[in-house]
This record gives C-alpha cells, sequence and structure tokens, in this order.
C-alpha cells in the first residue's frame, strides 16, 4: 500500500467513525434515522472535504512527508469544504419535497469541527505510524548498476512509499557495482546471483524489480521460480513508471514503449473529453467574465497596448494554431525574435505580473479550448520556433503531440514552470506518463489538482 492511499483510508475512516455522530446532533424532532430528506445533505460535507483534501495536495509526497506543512493546509480544506457543502445543501434542500431536515447552521458548524479533527488527527497517526516505519516495501532488485543506483536515487526522492528497504543481486556478468551503491550502508548487496528465489524468502520480498546495467545473457531461471512461487516481477521502466507516476527519460527503453500498454485513445474516450472541455469551460467562463473584463482594462490602462497577446502553437498532430492570452510582457518583448522565458523576467509589466500569479492571463485560452483547439487537460503548448530543437535533443518528444495542447496538465500540477532543455527533458517524462495513461478520469483529478497549483503558484514566471 501505498502512503497516499494509507492517509487516505485514514481520512476516510475517521471520518466514518466520527461524523455519524456529529450528524446526530442535527437532527430535528422526530427525525426517522436513517431518513434520506435528513441524511443526503449531510453526505455532502464529508465528500466535499475529501475532494478538497485531494485538490489542495494533502494526499502528495511532499504534504505527507513535510508534516506541519499539512496541517497548516487543513483549515483552509476545512472551509473550503465546509462552504461548498453547505451551498450544495442549500440546491439539495430545494430540490427535495418538504420534510424534517438537519439543521444547516448547526451541519455548517459541526463540519467544521469535525473535519478539522478528523484532518489533524488523521496525519499527527500517519506521522506516528512512519516513525514506526509501519509503510515500508521491501524489494530486491536485479542489477547493482547506475541503473540499479538511479532507481534508488528517484525512489528516494519520488517514491509512492515513503520507505523501502532494498536488497541487491548482483551477478558480475551484468556489469559493474555502481561505487554508489558499494559506499551506500542503507542497502545490502548480495554477489555472485545466487538463488534468487532464496534471497526473496529471506527478505520477505514485496516485489522484484529487474534492472541490471546488462541484459544478455541474463539467466531467467531464478526469476521465473521467484513468479512462480508468488513474487511479482517487474520491469525497470514498468516499476518506475508506477511507483513515481512519471517516464524515466534518461533509461528510456524504446521496445518497452513498443510493447507496453497504453498511447490508445478510443472513440468513446475522445467524446467524453471533449463533453468535459466544453462543460467545464463554459462553468469557468460565467462566473470569470467580470474578473476577466476587470482585468483587460488594467492591461489597456497600464500601456495603452494590446490587450491580448496572440502566438503559434502547436497542438495534437503537430498542428498550429493562435493561442489567446491576455498581454503580460512589454508590446515589444520580442522584438529581437523568439526567446526562453527567465525567473524575474525584466519584459513582464506589473500588472502582467500579478495576472500571471493569479493565472487570469490564461481565462481566455478557454476560447481556444471551447473552439476545439486545445483541451483543458494535455501536455503545455509550445512554441514551434522550439519545437524542432526539442525533438532533435529529447526522444519521443512528438509523441505528446498525440493528444490535444492543455490548459493544464500533469507536468503542470507536478513541476515548477521552466523554460530550458533541462526543464522541457523533466516536463517530457510527465507528458510522456500523461498520454501514456490518458483517461477521463485521469483528467478529473488533474483539474482538481490545479486548484492547489493556483492557490500556491510556486515556481511562476
Amino acid at each position: 500500500m501505498t502512503t497516499s492511499a494509507a492517509m487516505f483510508l485514514l481520512d476516510v475512516l475517521l471520518v466514518a467513525l466520527v461524523w455519524p455522530f456529529a450528524v446526530w446532533f442535527t437532527l430535528p424532532a422526530g427525525a426517522t434515522w436513517p431518513a434520506v430528506l435528513v441524511v443526503a445533505p449531510a453526505l455532502l460535507h464529508p465528500a466535499a472535504n475529501l475532494l478538497f483534501l485531494y485538490a489542495l495536495g494533502l494526499y502528495r509526497r511532499d504534504a505527507i512527508l513535510e508534516t506541519r506543512k499539512s496541517l497548516g493546509r487543513i483549515p483552509l480544506v476545512v472551509g473550503m469544504g465546509a462552504l461548498t457543502a453547505a451551498a450544495g445543501g442549500w440546491l439539495l434542500r430545494l430540490m427535495l419535497p418538504p420534510g424534517p431536515h438537519a439543521d444547516p447552521a448547526r451541519l455548517f458548524v459541526l463540519a467544521v469541527v469535525c473535519f478539522a479533527f478528523c484532518g489533524l488527527a488523521a496525519r499527527l497517526l500517519l506521522a506516528l505510524l512512519r516513525r514506526r516505519a509501519l509503510f515500508r516495501s521491501r524489494l530486491m532488485v536485479v542489477g547493482a548498476g547506475r541503473r540499479a543506483w538511479d532507481l534508488v536515487w528517484m525512489l528516494r526522492n519520488e517514491g509512492s512509499s515513503l520507505h523501502y528497504e532494498v536488497t541487491f543481486v548482483h551477478d558480475p556478468a551484468h556489469g559493474e557495482i555502481d561505487p554508489r551503491l558499494a559506499q551506500d550502508k542503507a542497502h545490502r548487496i548480495v554477489t555472485g546471483g545466487g538463488d534468487m528465489l532464496a534471497v526473496a524468502r529471506a527478505i520477505q520480498a514485496d516485489q522484484i524489480v529487474v534492472a541490471p546495467d546488462e541484459r544478455r545473457g541474463m539467466a531467467l531461471e531464478g526469476l521465473i521460480a521467484c513468479k512462480t512461487a508468488g513474487y511479482p516481477v517487474r520491469q525497470y521502466m514498468g516499476f518506475l513508471e508506477k511507483e513515481i507516476r512519471r517516464i524515466d527519460i534518461k533509461r528510456l527503453d524504446l521496445t518497452w514503449v513498443l510493447y507496453s500498454d497504453g498511447f490508445y485513445f478510443g472513440l468513446l474516450d475522445r467524446v467524453l473529453k471533449r463533453l468535459l472541455d466544453i462543460a467545464v469551460s463554459l462553468v469557468i467562463l460565467l462566473p470569470a467574465a467580470p474578473f476577466l473584463l476587470l482585468a483587460m482594462l488594467a492591461v489597456w490602462a497600464g500601456d495603452r497596448g494590446p490587450v491580448f497577446y496572440r502566438q503559434a502553437r502547436v497542438t495534437r498532430g503537430g498542428r498550429q494554431f493562435r493561442i489567446v492570452k491576455l498581454r503580460t510582457m512589454r508590446v515589444d518583448a520580442e522584438a529581437r525574435g523568439a526567446v526562453w522565458a527567465a525567473a524575474g523576467d525584466s519584459r513582464i509589466t506589473r500588472v502582467g505580473n500579478f495576472l500571471r500569479r493569479t493565472r487570469l492571463d490564461e481565462v481566455p485560452q478557454l476560447f481556444n479550448v471551447l473552439k476545439g483547439e486545445m483541451s483543458l487537460v494535455g501536455p503545455r503548448p509550445e512554441r514551434p520556433e522550439f519545437i524542432d530543437e526539442l525533438a532533435r535533443e529529447l526522444p519521443l518528444y512528438n509523441e505528446r503531440h498525440m493528444v490535444k495542447a492543455g490548459l493544464t496538465g500533469w507536468a503542470q500540477v507536478n513541476y515548477p514552470y521552466g523554460a530550458s532543455l533541462d526543464d522541457a527533458r523533466s516536463k517530457l517524462s510527465y507528458d510522456l506518463y500523461y498520454v501514456k495513461n490518458f483517461s477521463v478520469v485521469f483528467d478529473l483529478l488533474i483539474l482538481l489538482q490545479t486548484l492547489r497549483v493556483v492557490l500556491w503558484p510556486s515556481g511562476v514566471r
């Protein structure tokens, strides 16, 4: 079980134990239990609370590692969840026939108190369990070379579990042992190959990962014995993709890409994605219209220049379109040609800096979404001037154009804004994961996580 899943289960368990008792105090006199008219609005509160816990990033690895950060976000989660559920409860009561309802004011207060307690208690409890190393994953890794070192390094920094106990089984035929692994006392290296099944049983391995630097001539009998004995055997790329939720570009194996599942988009998926784009775009545009008009006025008043900024970008199939954004830079920002954005870019105006931090400059892109040129979720639309350079340097870069460019995306919610070749390489690892694992449910999860990026815009330029 991943640490994020454990955190979610703790939240659900505490809410399930505490919330029914809280609802009991809101029941009107003479109400029967469980009366639908009484319970239905009350069910919105735990649903909204869990939704905002996810949306504001409290199930992410960094938030779980930094308990103090998580505790600091609980009040905002509880407040937003209670307000959303209260609004939903009011609409629900309008649609339900007259009858005994829970007191909405008392329900709101109890929701704030209850979910604040549950949220704080769950995170403190998880921190206590982590100290006892209850959430640990025992891995047996075949190979102890550079690839194995990369695996350990990425698991330490990005792994879905916070504690990994790794035992390396190394055969000299697989190459040399990486000196960094040899010096790392946190892990054990079994040399000479040996009986893999005996090692797996001795360490009680949860999974076996095949990650040698040299795979030619590798004996498979030991791995087959482990698999038939019930131990999951995973290839390096597939295991790492699942654990860190991106694709390792550095060690990318094209044969793995060719034979692994994914990179498939059915007609139903495309239709549902398009319907989601239209519905969510309209829901955002209607309430955002007054703020958009004020932002347009502020841009014009700043230097009397054009309000909108139109620029060629690349979307699905390599097709170019004109993206529309509120102008945040000086009119002469690119008088000498296209250049990467930079931290503290002097070309950004004072109004533009505010628009970028609040994401208001992105709102006009919803018109690109409605026209079908973009999607709400997808890889960031890149400029054609940079596409050829990036495609030459980065393997499978053009595969990100299998889907429409997006207003937000898996790379945008996981990697801070960057404008360099190294940043493009890191973001491509997330874009390829998204393209490979595309689904409408995945889109919904990314849209929820975008709320965290809007509220805490780290790395925005």
